[in-house]
């Protein structure tokens, strides 16, 4: 018997069966302390449609700078009840929401410190690899000396950063913010490789 090699094939096109019951929109739950963010936003094809089904991951650091991770032994405190981790899926128009709490700083490399900021990993049918990105947070000082951030051209370190749309969507205790995935085209939002 003579093996042959199958074609490859993309990932999806059915996320949301497979990964609901993993959905966790909630980062840090009502228990955790620290500034509550509601962010919310579209993944967008090159022409500015909607890209429904897809998953957003999202990663991140506590509001002392410390991860929820072994690996991350600094000595800051963990909080009780935050993970760092969450899960979302977009809608039919490709829209998601999910809340957490602004991180704090963490280290960077070569003894540099990263500004606050999520990590995001973005997963859709047609991709053999999902697309990492960043979200910054406005008006904050430390973006201007973060080392990641300063890799970007300054043209486009835009898409990285949220915008704040409290005024416009307030909630009782949250502060709102926009961030959107542009997967292609003008403003593409900046993805990075791992």
């Amino acid at each position: 018997m003579k093996l042959v090699a199958t074609c490859s094939q993309t990932v999806g096109p059915f996320f949301s069966i497979g990964l609901t019951p993993l959905i966790t929109p909630d980062i840090a739950g009502s228990a955790v302390e620290g500034q509550r963010l509601t962010i919310q936003g579209r993944v967008l094809d090159g022409v500015g449609k909607g890209i429904d089904d897809a998953v957003l991951e999202v990663w991140q650091a506590n509001r002392h700078g410390r991860y929820h991770h072994p690996a991350d032994t600094q000595d800051k405190p963990l909080q009780e009840n935050f993970h760092g981790f969450g899960r979302m899926m977009t809608n039919d128009e490709g829209a998601f929401s999910f809340t957490t709490i602004k991180p704090g700083p963490v280290p960077g490399p070569h003894g540099t410190v990263q500004a606050p900021h999520l990590v995001v990993a973005v997963g859709m049918r047609g991709l053999l690899k999902h697309l990492l990105t960043r979200i910054y947070f406005p008006d904050e000082l430390d973006n201007a000396q973060d080392p990641i951030l300063q890799l970007v051209d300054p043209s486009r370190r835009a898409t990285l950063i949220a915008k704040d749309t409290t005024a416009e969507k307030a909630t009782a205790h949250n502060h709102v913010l926009e961030w959107n995935v542009i997967c292609q085209g003008e403003n593409e939002t900046v993805f990075f490789d791992y």
